[in-house]
């Protein structure tokens, strides 16, 4: 039915974004992003509809719709998870008596294994010239994730006092806020003891001296975590690795090696920061895929004739 401009799912949903601004105090950023999902929802119903006439059916020919436009599965959750915050918050204030979204699920997401480098490909990678000063940042920027593991935003966000090579470590702020220290290899340590004193001298004739990161840009800045991805990938397609290669696919090398030989899945979930065993334990996965296509590679009856059917 056609109501009042007082009472449609846009009217409401403005009220909603109000409240997640002001009382819930999430970010501008994130009020944007629940506006721009629940747009898409209300052009889908006509923005005269009331809420209350908004039931299962509207959700699930909404959801119909975003599936065969070809959407994502992680972008048709994500307006699913909009949608339901926004029907708790019609319940609660008294706007409605039932929420549809009860009876909905999110869709299956499905499993991708992450993409990983074999050590021979990540010593490729590493082993370039190193002819000037940005050649050995590169170097210690792409050591530090390997034998770390660590996120690339952890290490952009590292500062010099964070590191105690007498221990081999570096200590990182993680997701949450949660602060851990990482492990840095022989060549790793090597590298950085290297590198110091030459980021030093970099900065002093830049007049930069009071910058604290440990990875700078070649303005004397911090370096940013798309700065580092852009570093990656020319290191990676210089040492004529075909697939792409970001920075997950170091910290996804790194903990499939030290599974491979022989690391306990607790000890990775700790290196790697997880708060999940389940999180870790995909890595046990990878190895088995691994094995399986150096297998259909190497063993001559796993390879399949041209000529068979």
């Amino acid at each position: 039915m056609t109501v009042g401009l007082q009472n449609t799912v846009r009217t409401t949903a403005t009220t909603y974004l109000e409240y997640l601004r002001s009382v819930r105090s999430l970010s501008p950023a994130t009020v944007d992003a629940y506006r721009i999902d629940l747009d898409d929802f209300i052009e889908f119903l006509g923005e005269q509809m009331s809420p209350a006439d908004v039931g299962l059916d509207e959700v699930r020919r909404y959801i119909r719709t975003l599936s065969e436009s070809g959407r994502a599965t992680s972008s048709i959750n994500r307006r699913l998870s909009a949608l339901k915050g926004f029907f708790r918050f019609l319940v609660k204030t008294g706007i409605l008596e039932a929420n549809p979204m009860n009876a909905v699920r999110s869709l299956r997401m499905p499993k991708h294994l992450p993409e990983v480098l074999f050590e021979r490909e990540i010593n490729t990678v590493l082993d370039f010239p190193v002819t000037r000063f940005a050649d050995l940042r590169d170097q210690v920027l792409l050591e530090i994730l390997y034998s770390s593991g660590a996120r690339i935003a952890e290490i952009c966000g590292a500062d010099v006092e964070h590191i105690a090579l007498s221990r081999n470590t570096l200590l990182v702020r993680g997701k949450g806020s949660k602060d851990r220290y990482v492990f840095l290899g022989q060549t790793a340590a090597a590298r950085i003891r290297e590198y110091l004193p030459r980021r030093n001298e970099f900065l002093r004739k830049r007049g930069s001296t009071a910058q604290h990161a440990l990875l700078i840009n070649l303005r004397g800045g911090r370096l940013t975590t798309r700065g580092a991805a852009l570093i990656i990938e020319k290191r990676s397609a210089a040492a004529g690795i075909a697939r792409t290669v970001g920075p997950h696919t170091f910290r996804h090398s790194f903990a499939t090696h030290i599974l491979d030989n022989g690391a306990d899945i607790r000890v990775v979930q700790e290196l790697l920061g997880h708060s999940k065993l389940g999180t870790t334990q995909i890595y046990t996965h990878v190895g088995l895929d691994r094995l399986k296509r150096v297998y259909a590679d190497a063993h001559p009856h796993a390879r399949r004739k041209e000529n068979d059917e």
